[in-house]
């Protein structure tokens, strides 16, 4: 079975869209709800927000520690969780999305590059996760991320 939702429902919930019935894609909308709302913010008034951000993310994490097979001990250990990279998928695609109406081509190139190219880092994690070839480091115990 394969836990984690593809990306190309992950991208969909990132930009607002009703989500299927999974955890992952819920938390994806509101994270993506966030970033929009972090970037009209005003100055040094985001604080809120981020911390509404970390406790998503803990709860990706967390869901994910749950519902995913547990990796060999010697699978590789990824650099991050699945929670902070979804939070960095609903970044990336709000700055696509307002660099689209905002931006010449070729910002709206290199927004579209990089959204697409953590969307694919993302399924290759999810792929690896599922067959037990990925580890995930363990922050449940922290609470706090930086931002």
């Amino acid at each position: 079975m394969h836990p984690l939702p593809p990306k190309h429902l992950l991208l969909r919930a990132c930009r607002g869209l009703p989500p299927d019935d999974h955890p992952v894609l819920h938390y994806a909308v509101l994270l993506a709800d966030l970033h929009e709302r972090r970037l009209t913010a005003q100055p040094g008034a985001t604080s809120a927000i981020d911390h509404h951000r970390a406790r998503l993310v803990h709860d990706i994490d967390r869901w994910v520690a749950t519902e995913s097979p547990k990796a060999d001990r010697t699978a590789h250990l990824h650099t991050e969780t699945v929670g902070t990279v979804v939070d960095r998928l609903a970044q990336f695609s709000t700055l696509a999305y307002i660099t689209l109406s905002t931006c010449p081509d070729d910002a709206v190139h290199d927004a579209a590059t990089r959204l697409t190219e953590l969307a694919t880092a993302y399924e290759d994690l999810a792929t690896d996760i599922a067959a037990g070839r990925r580890r995930l480091p363990n922050l449940l115990a922290h609470r706090e991320y930086e931002y």
